[in-house]
């Protein structure tokens, strides 16, 4: 069983470009998301990792100012097409 690992998570917050790194045994979508937002100072950080809270989901944290985000492996180069989401994101 692998143990923890690192992943870099990249969003943008009002337009501006953040990016941050953790450390998880496992990342998804909801997951980054939620982080983005702990990240942005809108999300909790659990006091422990049993801790049950309510997760920030995509359209909460976009009221908030927070789109485009993306994760990767740590070590891992960023992928063309989360370069093409920004992008996007930006001319809608």
């Amino acid at each position: 069983m692998p143990g923890p690992q690192l992943y870099i998570i990249d969003y943008r917050l009002h337009g501006e470009p953040r990016s941050f790194i953790i450390r998880l045994e496992k990342l998804d979508n909801a997951e980054a998301w939620h982080w983005a937002s702990c990240d942005a100072g809108i999300g909790i950080i659990p006091k422990f990792g049993r801790e049950k809270i309510r997760k920030v989901s995509r359209p909460m944290a976009e009221r908030y100012g927070i789109t485009a985000v993306s994760w990767r492996l740590s070590g891992s180069k960023p992928s063309a097409s989360a370069e093409h989401s920004v992008t996007a994101s930006k001319t809608e």
